[in-house]
């Protein structure tokens, strides 16, 4: 069984649900997969109805904003969940479906462009649909959040980022840079690395120990998300 979160009659039904309700809603479906679970409110109340009254039922629940759905299930189901991370797509799989050779001849355009499931399927159309997916994607569950109360430093924030790549970062010399202090650099770059938009690297050393205390380079999961707002303005 599919069910949007975005139609009003699924958030009527799944909100305040019984497990009587829910077994006739699922009519003996083993599988139920509710699309934008964020939408609905109280959704992990709802999910958790489902993993301890209904066994039987295998509940799939995705959303487009992962803070959120993170926020409304985490409470409700813990210890009662399993958690997936959505990659994009490899270059083993793209070698599989284009051959090693043509992959290869592509290299630098997917170093510049990324494996965004959409990007490689819209070839001569990656800059409008990057620009498009960064203004209504990258930053939605960002600005959502109580804690970003400058948006202008979040932007400058990943242009720093971007300008070192693979470099060591200084949080104190990137407060600097975007006119900011240390402690919101340090928790803007927490929540880009919980949004998925950049991850940091820990030092690598033959002492696990020194690693703790070493500096951390920061890049992105597909570094044009980051190189994508240095050039916005040229394209």
């Amino acid at each position: 069984m599919y069910l949007n979160g975005d139609d009003a009659d699924v958030r009527e039904i799944l909100t305040n649900a019984t497990s009587t309700r829910l077994k006739t809603i699922t009519n003996n479906k083993t599988i139920v997969f509710i699309d934008e679970a964020q939408r609905i409110p109280d959704i992990g109340l709802t999910l958790k109805i489902f993993t301890d009254r209904l066994k039987q039922v295998q509940v799939i629940a995705t959303g487009s904003s992962a803070f959120e759905l993170t926020a409304q299930v985490n409470e409700p189901l813990t210890g009662r969940k399993f958690e997936f991370m959505l990659f994009p797509l490899s270059f083993h799989e793209m070698v599989q479906h284009h051959g090693l050779l043509e992959e290869k001849r592509l290299i630098e355009q997917r170093l510049i462009f990324g494996y965004y499931p959409e990007i490689v399927s819209s070839a001569g159309n990656e800059k409008r649909l990057l620009k498009l997916l960064a203004n209504s994607y990258l930053y939605k569950d960002l600005l959502m959040l109580e804690q970003v109360k400058k948006p202008l430093i979040l932007s400058k924030l990943l242009k720093a980022l971007a300008l070192q790549l693979g470099s060591e970062v200084n949080y104190q010399e990137i407060a600097q840079l975007v006119d900011s202090d240390y402690k919101t650099v340090d928790k803007y770059i927490d929540l880009l690395e919980k949004a998925f938009v950049v991850f940091r690297l820990p030092a690598l050393n033959r002492n696990v120990r020194n690693e703790i205390k070493k500096g951390k380079k920061s890049t992105s999961m597909t570094a044009v998300y980051a190189m994508l707002f240095l050039t916005t303005s040229n394209y």
